[in-house]
């Protein structure tokens, strides 16, 4: 057993200003949706360019939103990676659409674009790329072909908050984009997310998707003409996230440091397939969300849980980003196999999350490296 502090695989910072900015929002006596969703939203607009946002109380809720408000249901088709957070899937299949999986990349663990052309069939509504832990999909291409066939896009960009492409932010540009703001993402506010759209008149209507579906009347009652959710985000999820959103540039500038002496330092024997590091030139539109590599399993004696529980043993926690979504019980009763999209399930069988936040030091990273390297030379067959 280790004798150093434990070292998880993620960790919010939260500082004394936001943490007593809490304080004063529950003395307020406005603790739910009020005066700092307000200030939040607007303040999330101004970073990403002056579009219309709304705060929701996860950015699943927000995944569920977009799809209601594209219309989307019974009978039709989006199209999504396997390699992805169950949420995205998970939402497609709850508004009675199907998941269409694709593969991904090996490295960048985005879209397969060419995968995602031949996909498409008369039925598909829209396309739900992630953009894998920070790293942009090639977004030229990808709004390509979403003219080419007329389809919504619903960005799940959970793990790319402050990523950019071609020195435009993600969210500031483009059809629907939904960021969160999960603990073990670049900025948090507990739970919650959000949801960038292009149009005001639609950021109106997601407000009635996102509580109860209400709209009110002239004479002041109430009605209700869809079925919607309770997905408000309360003030003080609000407030950590206004504190949060001040410090994300720093939190991204620290995270890519981190992640530069991770490349420098993980050279383990034998190898991990280490992951994309970004487009050349453009490095600093990567944010950063995870660090993972793949194992050489078939290097090994171990598996990857026998893996995971020495470094656990060691005071380091880790990570699955992610299992394949196409082979979980519920998509397997779609008819998903083993076997159908290779690096999906490589990536899912090989994956491990590393330690990755912004209050690591270059120590923290050491001690990782020096035992990810320990525990895979003493396995190695």
């Amino acid at each position: 057993m280790s004798t150093l502090p434990y070292l998880p695989f993620a960790r919010p910072t939260l500082d004394e200003d936001t943490i007593n900015g809490v304080t004063e929002v529950l003395r307020s006596g406005w603790i739910t949706t009020g005066p700092q969703v307000k200030k939040f939203e607007a303040a999330l607009s101004v970073y990403l360019g002056d579009r219309p946002v709304r705060v929701l109380n996860s950015a699943t809720a927000a995944l569920e939103v977009a799809l209601q408000l594209c219309g989307i249901g019974p009978g039709d088709e989006v199209i999504t990676p396997a390699q992805t957070f169950f949420a995205a899937p998970n939402m497609i299949a709850k508004v009675g659409a199907k998941p269409v999986f694709v593969d991904v990349e090996l490295i960048s663990r985005n879209l397969d674009f060419n995968a995602v052309e031949q996909a498409i069939t008369p039925r598909t509504k829209a396309i739900m790329p992630t953009h894998f832990g920070g790293l942009p999909v090639d977004m030229d291409r990808l709004y390509a072909i979403a003219g080419k066939y007329g389809l919504r896009m619903i960005e799940d960009a959970a793990l790319a908050m402050g990523s950019s492409w071609r020195g435009r932010r993600i969210g500031s540009f483009g059809d629907l984009t939904v960021f969160s703001f999960h603990p073990n993402k670049n900025m948090t506010s507990i739970e919650g997310g959000a949801l960038v759209l292009a149009d005001e008149a639609e950021a109106l209507e997601v407000e009635t998707l996102r509580f109860h579906g209400i709209t009110r009347l002239p004479d002041g009652t109430r009605d209700v003409a869809f079925p919607g959710g309770k997905f408000n985000l309360p003030d003080v999820n609000a407030r950590i996230g206004l504190g949060q959103l001040a410090r994300l540039e720093e939190f991204n500038h620290r995270r890519r440091e981190l992640v530069a002496d991770y490349f420098r330092l993980l050279q383990t024997d034998p190898p991990c397939l280490l992951p994309h590091p970004g487009y050349p030139g453009d490095e600093s539109g990567h944010s950063w969300n995870l660090f993972a590599p793949l194992l050489p399993l078939d290097q090994l004696r171990i598996d990857r849980s026998q893996f995971r529980a020495a470094l656990e043993s060691r005071g380091i926690g880790t990570g699955i980003s992610y299992e394949a979504a196409h082979l979980t019980t519920l998509f397997r009763g779609y008819g998903h196999r083993d076997g159908e999209l290779p690096n999906t399930e490589r990536i899912a069988r090989e994956t491990v999350t590393l330690p990755l936040f912004p209050t690591m030091t270059r120590a923290d990273v050491e001690r990782v490296c020096a035992t990810v390297n320990e525990v895979l030379a003493e396995a190695k067959r």
